[in-house]
């Protein structure tokens, strides 16, 4: 596992890429309070987490912008996306749509509609983590920002409701009034533009017509993914050097028991893989080219996942289960390459 820096907020690593991303005067202007309790604004009292281990990730709340009043375009009409380009694929309602990680990246909210259905699109560059969630939650609609902290490198929502901070991997508030409430789970495609426009040619895509202005044309997070660098503290366990920490995983819970399918394993087996979890029968679909994954039920429907790096799946799920194509021996002796 990468160095952590638990005395300082801003790992030197991390300044530079603020600095690309919000511009030096933005870092200044960050106030970290002395008040333990309070952080960006937000009242951390009955947090269910220590507040120490809630970091500054060096934004002010909102400086990372949410995307509240997205415009979409026909998939026909972006040229400008190549085969490779990352996309968050959602198909729900009949409708189907893509969120490019090139406008993800900057923004890591979207907070729209699908078919009538609110749904919040969320994305953590730090944890690779792109997830969405129905946003009404107990019969009112609530709208997400980004609050500019951190819990296991990984982004706290707010709900501009209620200011309560939301878990994005862990799915649940942990702070304020909604505290303990959960996130319902929508299926994400975590894949590549090509595929997703192969599979659904009349899908939306989200413009870079977003009103800020942002380079989508730069990754800010480049070279990041092949690092080994984790700039923020993160919960350590036995199993933290089992894998490089930016390995991609499907990470899968069922009925509270978690497991993960790296993708340095799945790429060893013919796919589906055939697997149960919970005392329940799955399929594990992987697909190399496009480097993306899902899992289904004995159904056939499919069981929302998230694609994580393998640091945060395992922070957030230290007992996980792991599958293996191969022997501890095997695997022991294997020298992966990223």
């Amino acid at each position: 596992m990468a160095t952590a820096h638990p005395t300082n907020p801003f790992p030197p690593r991390r300044a530079p890429l603020l600095a690309t991303v919000f511009g030096l005067a933005l870092m200044a202007s960050v106030s970290v309070c002395a008040d333990a309790q309070t952080k960006n604004g937000f009242d951390l009292a009955n947090a269910s987490i220590p507040a120490d281990k809630i970091m500054h990730g060096g934004p002010p709340r909102d400086g990372i912008p949410a995307i509240d009043n997205p415009m979409f375009i026909m998939g026909s009409e972006a040229g400008y996306m190549g085969d490779d380009a990352r996309v968050l694929g959602i198909y729900r309602n009949g409708i189907g749509k893509a969120y490019p990680i090139a406008v993800l990246n900057w923004h890591e909210i979207v907070n729209d509609r699908i078919g009538g259905e609110a749904i919040v699109v969320t994305f953590c560059p730090l944890c690779g983590t792109g997830m969405a969630f129905k946003s009404t939650i107990a019969g009112k609609t609530k709208r997400f920002g980004v609050s500019g902290l951190l819990y296991n490198s990984d982004v706290l929502l707010y709900d501009r409701e209620t200011s309560s901070l939301w878990s994005q991997i862990a799915r649940e508030a942990i702070s304020g009034p909604m505290k303990g409430a959960r996130l319902g789970m929508v299926p994400v495609a975590h894949t590549s533009w090509g595929d997703w426009f192969s599979r659904y040619p009349r899908t939306l895509v989200l413009s870079r017509k977003t009103g800020y202005g942002r380079d989508y044309g730069r990754n800010p997070y480049a070279g990041y993914e092949r690092s080994r660098e984790v700039y923020f503290p993160v919960a350590a366990t036995r199993d933290s050097g089992r894998y490089h920490p930016k390995e991609q995983v499907i990470g899968l819970e069922l009925d509270g028991r978690f497991k993960a399918y790296p993708f340095f394993e799945l790429a060893r087996v013919k796919s589906p893989v055939e697997d149960t979890l919970a005392g329940q029968t799955v399929k594990v679909y992987y697909d190399p080219r496009h480097r993306t994954g899902r899992v289904v039920g004995a159904d056939g429907a499919e069981i929302p996942t998230v694609i994580a790096f393998w640091f945060a799946w395992l922070a957030f799920h230290p007992g996980t289960e792991v599958f293996q194509a191969r022997s501890e021996e095997d695997l022991s002796a294997a020298s992966f390459r990223r």
